[in-house]
Parts: C-alpha cells; structure tokens; sequence
C-alpha cells in the first residue's frame, strides 16, 4: 500500500501527510518527533526526519508511552470502560456519515483525550471539543452527551471532508482552525503553530495500535 494515501471503508481517499514515511505511522510508542518548515512557495512540509534538511522545526512532540488522554482539560481522566462504552456510539456515527471509525476516535482522543466533561481554554466542550456556535449549527442541544456531541463533530468533519475534496489534511486542520483560515491560507494548512501540530498528531494516533484496536 502507498504510506501516503489510505482509504476508509467507503473508498474516500485520505491524503497523508507527503513526507513522513510508513514507520512513523506504525506506533507512537517510538521517539518520532514531527518537524514542519515553509517553502518559498508556501507549502508546509512535515516529516520525522528533521535531518533532511535544516529548516525543519520540531512542532510536535510524540509521547514515549500510549496515552488516553493527551489533550484532555480535566484532571479527572476517563477509565478503559468509558472508552469502550463510547465505541458504538463513534461507530454508529462514523457510518451515517461515510467516515472511518479510526478517524473519530483519532480527533477524539487528540481533542478531549475521551472525556466527555473536557472545557477547553477557548470554550471548546465535550468528546469533539465543539465551539458553541458549531454545536448549534448542527442542532447539538446537549454539548455534554456523548451521542450529541459526536453526531455533532463526525457531521462537522463529513463537511469538511467534503469541502476540501477528500483532503484529510485540510478536513483536519479547518477542524482545528476553522474553514475559513484554510480558505484563506490558499487551502492550504494554515501556518498556526496549534494547527501545523495538530493535524500530524491526529494522523498519527489514527495509525497507533491504540485506536487500531477499535
């Protein structure tokens, strides 16, 4: 299989991120930092070789242990349980919606680390970390319940998948940053520092053993 592209269960293809090789995705057990710099012509390269060339600039830092809870902003984390209680819900949605399951989970676990009762500093709330004005826009009432909020986010992200052809790359990063900043970084990913972190992070739980699994 090409490491560079993946296809869900739909046939949707998934672009990945060009530079970053097949053993990077296999585990995030392993010591693989992810590093991204700008070309002249504006394209964000990301790669876990930072040697290939100098400009590369660490963004994100790969844990050296599994986690559950990587993004979580409540002390009180989750238990295994509330995980697999959660994987039918995440399934039911994932298919209404043409989506892979490994995909939710993946923004799930970047976004909340699983916790339903996750408050971001910027207001984000629940398992999808959706903004109240998000919420509203796809008729989530209860931001807290599990089943609303992950209708609500799996909704978001078919958009955005739709929105930007199939690009897993930019459905992520409007995701983190908002459709808008895509359009206007040229649909391109949009040079944050959050977002230019976020989308290897969530592709690279999207291949761990951790969400494989589900």
């Amino acid at each position: 299989m090409n490491p560079y592209m993946v296809l869900n269960r739909l046939g949707m293809r998934l672009a990945i991120l060009p530079l970053m090789t097949a053993a990077f995705f296999a585990t995030t057990d392993a010591a693989a930092n992810i590093y991204a710099f700008k070309d002249d012509n504006g394209v964000t390269h990301f790669s876990n070789l930072p040697h290939l060339d100098k400009r590369y600039k660490l963004v994100y830092k790969i844990p050296t242990a599994p986690q559950f809870r990587p993004n979580a902003w409540s002390a009180t984390g989750p238990r295994v349980v509330d995980i697999e209680k959660l994987v039918p819900i995440i399934a039911n949605a994932a298919r209404l919606n043409g989506l892979d399951a490994k995909l939710v989970h993946a923004v799930i676990r970047a976004e909340s680390g699983y916790n339903e009762n996750a408050l971001s500093p910027k207001g984000a709330i629940g398992l999808m970390q959706l903004i109240p004005a998000t919420a509203k826009r796809y008729g989530v009432v209860n931001i807290y319940d599990a089943a609303e909020n992950i209708s609500g986010g799996t909704r978001y992200l078919r958009d955005l998948l739709k929105m930007f052809n199939g690009n897993v790359e930019l459905a992520l990063a409007g995701y983190n940053a908002g459709e808008n900043a895509v359009i206007r970084a040229g649909n391109r990913i949009p040079p944050y520092p959050e977002t230019m972190a976020y989308v290897p992070k969530v592709l690279s739980f999207y291949r761990s053993p951790e969400v494989s699994r589900f």
